[in-house]
């Protein structure tokens, strides 16, 4: 029975690591799609290879979080070591994760974890979760950290357009010309009309999210707009670094109780998960983070990764649970109400998601914990 459930507890962490991945890992490189620096595959591609690295070096810079989300504390130390409290955390969080991503809503993992520890502690007997170390080392870190990414994304862009313009940096935009078949109706000698289809030639300029703006002058002797796309893809991959150091040990801390399993097997296998997650299941969230929530061009986009990978990281190496999604569109969200290209109307919706999160992830592991403690014990 509990080589079983050890079985059990390993696949619903690589469930949930599979989830966390498809709704994760494109989080990172959405201002690359978004400003159409680079096409889909490409930026799915880079993330995933700086979601790993970020996932290996959890192995060594990240006890603090892997401690943190195995539920000690939160919930009573025997409720933590029972194998079907775990179980029901990682499938009640799995499940969330993995719906939101289909229904294409980019929510956070932290969150649902969170959501479904309550949850399953709440299902095993009343008072069983400790309300206020929730508030204090979980609550508040979620609840303050999109608002620091709001500003902080907002700040770093208007200190980089002040630094673009002092250096004489000067925006382009493209010229889009083509041939366009028009149809034009004939008359015949029976009086009827036939349609005709002549070439003509177009010229049309539009607004950045249809033209790509790109920058002309030089910096330090190099080519402005090279410079920034090679910038870019280096931030792109930091907030992917620091995603996958962050978010992996939180996942990989449920495997703790299971102790016949090498925590650092349960990373790596974590590492693997959410990487086959993002390459074959983001493309829904993709089009949410790099379409919908504003309209970019490659040096917003870059304000914004930067401001993320920097709110991240510091984040792990002080072992705060911070969302990466939250600050991911907390940036984003910054920049473009400084832009004045916030997509409202789809916003409201991401945060409607994040406020369900909790709930649901809490409602799907408290069932599943009861579902499994009545199981056992008839």
């Amino acid at each position: 029975m509990l080589l079983m459930l050890a079985t059990l507890i390993f696949l619903a962490v690589c469930f949930l690591a599979y989830s966390n991945g498809a709704n994760d890992n494109f989080k990172g490189v959405a201002s690359l799609f978004g400003s159409r620096t680079c096409g889909y595959r490409t930026a799915i591609s880079w993330a995933t290879v700086a979601t790993f690295a970020g996932s290996v070096t959890a192995l060594f810079l990240a006890q603090a979080l892997i401690k943190k989300f195995s539920g000690k504390g939160l919930v009573p130390d025997d409720l933590v070591a029972s194998p079907q409290f775990v179980l029901a955390v990682a499938c009640g969080a799995g499940a969330t994760v993995i719906l939101a991503t289909l229904l294409g809503f980019p929510i956070s993992t932290t969150h649902g974890l969170t959501g479904a520890l309550v949850g399953a502690g709440l299902a095993s007997s009343a008072g069983a979760v400790n309300f206020a170390l929730l508030g204090k080392t979980f609550v508040m870190p979620l609840l303050v950290s999109p608002l620091l990414a709001v500003a902080t994304g907002g700040l770093v862009y208007v200190a980089f357009r002040f630094a673009r313009l002092r250096l004489g940096i000067t925006k382009e935009m493209c010229v889009c010309a083509g041939v366009e078949q028009l149809t034009l109706p004939i008359p015949q000698p029976n009086g009827t009309f036939a349609a005709q289809p002549l070439p003509a030639l177009t010229v049309t300029v539009d607004q950045p999210q249809t033209c790509t703006q790109r920058y002309t002058g030089t910096v330090f002797g190099m080519n402005a707009g090279r410079l920034l796309d090679s910038l870019h893809f280096l931030s792109a991959g930091a907030v992917s670094f620091a995603r996958g150091l962050n978010d992996t040990p939180k996942i990989a801390g449920l495997l703790l109780v299971a102790s016949a399993l090498d925590i650092r097997w349960g990373l790596f296998a974590a590492a693997i998960a959410i990487g086959i997650g993002g390459l074959l299941n983001a493309r829904r969230v993709a089009e949410t983070m790099s379409h919908k929530i504003t309209g970019m061009n490659p040096g917003q986009g870059f304000a914004a990764n930067l401001s993320t990978a920097a709110l991240v990281t510091t984040a792990s190496f002080h072992g705060l649970p911070v969302s990466t999604t939250h600050v991911s569109v907390g940036s984003l969200l910054g920049m473009g109400i400084v832009t004045g290209q916030t997509k409202w109307k789809p916003v409201l919706g991401v945060l409607a998601s994040w406020v369900i999160t909790l709930p649901c992830a809490a409602l799907l592991a408290g069932t599943v914990y009861f579902v499994l403690r009545y199981s056992i014990a008839s």
